[in-house]
């Protein structure tokens, strides 16, 4: 089941996202201004709509899991992308595109094996994946204290994490076997301090979290959570650029 976002509140405080965005759009430079691109994880649309920009006589379509999310991105992007909400893992597009973006979502899901050999389908020989997410290391300062968090007082959370945060080496060879080519993945540490620290830290670390508890329990973890956190956040991307075989 999808994660339940605070999409309004997501919105509001992702900063960091749409700067780690931006650099994997500078990535795209070059491409044709009538190509076809998918942004996967599309949020509450700002990447599509930078993406739009990109393609001024494409085609520009974007899923995202959280139907919260895509409302937002359909007010904000109206007529001019395609936006549905959907799985990642089920993927089905009627033809293939050009280019797939992906910006701070992948870590959300979780069989990564058959991730990449979906957005492989979904990408036409020659066309391009450049992506962004969560990886190996990341926010590992904030998952200690999650962790610490669930060990003293919320048993229904210990053990439990709803990421994946891939190294390298694995995210290569998944590539690989999933029929990309060019294939070049990389970690870059970007320690954060978002503006409203506790807004960020619910809605785009705990979200999940608060989701698994009944509803009395949410705000006393929240705020055992928040009591511990330090600023700068510890996030760690993981950067992919690939391109489909077969050109």
């Amino acid at each position: 089941m999808a994660t339940p976002w605070d999409a309004r509140t997501y919105d509001r405080t992702s900063e960091p996202q749409q700067a780690w965005a931006t650099e994997v759009l500078a990535r795209l430079h070059g491409i044709a201004p009538d190509a076809s691109v998918l942004d996967v994880g599309c949020g509450t649309g700002r990447v599509t709509e930078a993406l739009l920009a990109l393609v001024p006589r494409g085609r520009v379509l974007a899923i995202d899991a959280s139907p919260a999310m895509v409302e937002l991105a359909r007010a904000r992007l109206g007529e001019r992308a395609r936006v549905w909400c959907g799985d990642a893992l089920e993927l089905e597009l009627e033809q293939p595109v050009d280019a797939i973006v992906s910006t701070a979502a992948l870590h959300w899901v979780g069989d990564h094996e058959r991730l990449w050999s979906r957005l492989a389908r979904a990408l036409r020989p020659g066309g391009v994946l450049e992506v962004q997410c969560g990886g190996e290391g990341n926010i590992e300062r904030v998952r200690a204290v999650i962790d610490a968090v669930a060990r003293e007082a919320f048993p229904e959370l210990a053990g439990w994490s709803p990421w994946v945060f891939a190294g390298t080496h694995e995210t290569s060879s998944r590539l690989r076997r999933a029929g990309f080519v060019e294939t070049r993945c990389w970690l870059q540490p970007r320690p954060t301090c978002p503006q409203d620290v506790d807004a960020f830290v619910r809605t785009s670390v705990l979200a999940a979290h608060l989701d698994r508890l009944a509803p009395e329990r949410r705000e006393p973890f929240a705020a055992a959570v928040l009591a511990r956190v330090r600023t700068p956040l510890d996030y760690v991307r993981l950067n992919v650029s690939a391109v489909r075989a077969g050109a």
